[in-house]
């Protein structure tokens, strides 16, 4: 991969850009206008957003006033944890197109799989979800469909229903916390593995050892974060409000890390913490 440009393909054949822009906790308004704008303008043409997150009229807004043509962008968004079964899938759907203002999504994703407010009856709840995603999806409004935060029992649960195979799971992914059994799981099923929190969380610009591999390749921490995500074979999310990191973050395709570097910062268990258990959440 030599660019933001270049892409992995889905197992429909669809194409997604190899390196997402993430915008968790960018307020909506002119901060997150202004951080996508920035992100398009340096090369990014995956976005990722979510009900959740309270931007997607930001996002839209951005991407509106980019001049891209929406035909080159691939924006993603997911449902949220009050809507889950058929009905309230379809309308969750349809409010977040009018904030985006579009046409049809590149992706969507039910967010989490098991919300407190489905906490006895999620199976359900998700088969419903899903029916709904696969008829959008046949219908064209979403090119592809996946999960977040699925683990292989809500992957296996949800099989039991559904026609189409996820074609995204996107979970929590970083130095250290490498879930390689649900990796390994959905890499049998075609399944890309999408890495939010590419950068775990602030510890890790803490970590003497990632600090060191950051002098050896004279780049960033960061950097070294979303070059070993993308040479994990994962598709890294980084998110940033300032326009520097935002350029700075894009910068990863003019160095290799050696596979013994790979290995290494994989191996850098609890630098970043760990992955919430899904089936836990208190929202």
């Amino acid at each position: 991969m030599k660019s933001l440009k270049d892409c992995y393909k889905l197992h429909n054949g669809v194409c997604i850009p190899c390196i997402g822009f993430g915008t968790w906790k960018i307020s909506d308004g002119d901060v997150c206008v202004s951080a996508v704008k920035t992100a398009l303008s340096v090369g990014y043409r995956h976005i990722d957003t979510a009900v959740a997150y309270g931007n997607e009229e930001s996002v839209g807004l951005a991407i509106r006033q980019s001049g891209i043509p929406r035909e080159e962008l691939f924006i993603t968004s997911k449902l949220w944890n009050n809507a889950h079964g058929y009905k309230e899938t379809m309308e969750a759907f349809e409010q977040s197109m009018e904030r985006l203002r579009l046409d049809y999504l590149d992706l969507y994703l039910i967010h989490w799989p098991n919300p407190i407010k489905y906490r006895n009856c999620w199976q359900d709840a998700n088969a419903g979800t899903w029916k709904a995603f696969e008829e959008l999806y046949k219908a064209g409004r979403i090119r592809s469909i996946g999960v977040s935060n699925f683990r292989i029992h809500h992957i296996d649960e949800l099989m039991q229903t559904a026609a189409v195979v996820p074609m995204v799971n996107q979970i929590r992914l970083c130095p250290g916390d490498t879930q390689d059994e649900l990796v390994e799981y959905c890499r049998k099923r075609n399944i890309l593995l999408e890495a939010y929190s590419p950068l775990g969380s602030g510890l890790i610009f803490d970590s003497p050892e990632m600090k060191a591999f950051a002098e050896k390749y004279n780049k960033s921490i960061s950097q070294i974060c979303i070059r070993w995500s993308l040479q994990m074979g994962f598709l890294p999310l980084p998110k940033s409000a300032n326009s520097e990191r935002i350029k700075e973050n894009s910068e990863v395709f003019d160095f290799e890390l050696s596979q013994e570097d790979v290995k290494a910062i994989a191996g850098l268990k609890g630098v970043c913490g760990y992955s919430s258990d899904p089936d836990k959440i208190p929202f």
